[in-house]
């Protein structure tokens, strides 16, 4: 994987196409590997050239340079607006799990800019491994929303080496990679751009996992739900409303909402209150229309967003 920061290389027509095609050239010469080997991941800057020279000019450098084990190193090489490197391990049997990722904004993935680079020895064969990473990406990074915008790049990536030799059983590797996949999702919403407040969003008695999921994602992307979280202001209509908008039909005409495990109604907004101004908060959304359920997780929305994305490129 070779990967650049401050510029996405996306909107940039044919000419992004044989950037991308020309760096993976040049670090497959370097590595000996063939080109269609190298995986080339972007993030920063839409619609500016890559520049090429530069990055091949980079790339014997890089290579010389390259350390085992040095997470952090990479983790923050590929930083943005993050403020925090992010990684999360896990271990299994004899095997091994490690991953980074990077991302505050632009966070509301559909698999923002949000990239992670998982890797593994342990011995597992490549549909196992995408039957495992579409899992957890579905449970994890296509779960969180820091302001509901969906990046140009969004990527995931798990490479798998079999150095360990361990053949893990495939349940027990699905839920470490899950496992990781949670830690550095959750580790992006915490860093989100101006975030003050980290919030989980559970939502319980939909009539399928998808639905809850839907209706998870809406709520945590609304941003009138959103910046009352900010001014810990319990308005329950809005995140009635954002149930609305999901577009998801139930069964129930009944739903209860929590916050911090309060239950909403008129006699409690004040307590609901006190639970906003803490800095980790969960909403509970119970639907009565089935049995699923999801977690998505999200954050406030707050001037400091507003101040990092006014000025971005300049």
């Amino acid at each position: 994987i070779i990967v650049n920061s401050g510029n996405a290389n996306a909107a940039t027509g044919e000419t992004g196409i044989q950037a991308a095609r020309a760096t993976a050239d040049a670090l497959a010469s370097q590595i000996g590997c063939k080109a269609n080997e190298v995986i080339v991941s972007s993030t920063g800057v839409i619609g500016r050239p890559l520049p090429v020279d530069r990055i091949r000019d980079a790339i014997p450098h890089l290579v010389t340079a390259l350390l085992p084990g040095n997470l952090e190193m990479l983790a923050r090489s590929i930083m943005t607006t993050d403020t925090l490197p992010k990684i999360a391990t896990a271990e299994l049997e004899g095997a091994r799990i490690a991953g980074v990722a990077k991302g505050a904004g632009m966070i509301h993935p559909d698999m923002a800019t949000m990239l992670s680079f998982i890797m593994t020895d342990a011995e597992i064969s490549g549909a196992q491994l995408d039957d495992c990473l579409r899992y957890a990406v579905s449970r994890s990074f296509n779960s969180i929303s820091v302001d509901g915008d969906t990046s140009t790049n969004d990527m995931v990536v798990v490479l798998a080496n079999g150095a360990s030799g361990v053949r893990p059983d495939s349940r027990q590797f699905r839920d470490r990679l899950l496992d990781v996949c949670t830690r550095l999702a959750t580790a992006i919403v915490r860093d989100g751009e101006g975030a003050t407040k980290f919030v989980e969003i559970y939502v319980e008695g939909a009539p399928t996992e998808e639905a809850a999921h839907t209706i998870g994602r809406t709520i945590a992307r609304s941003p009138l739900v959103k910046t009352a979280i900010y001014g810990a202001d319990p308005n329950w209509g809005r995140i009635v409303g954002a149930i609305g908008n999901s577009g998801v039909d139930l069964k129930s005409d009944h739903v209860d909402i929590y916050i911090g495990g309060v239950p909403i109604s008129d006699a409690t907004l004040e307590d609901a209150r006190q639970k906003l101004r803490e800095k980790e908060i969960q909403i509970r959304v119970a639907l009565h229309s089935g049995s699923a359920s999801a977690r998505v997780w999200t954050c406030d929305l707050t001037e400091g967003y507003i101040r990092i994305n006014a000025n971005y490129t300049t």
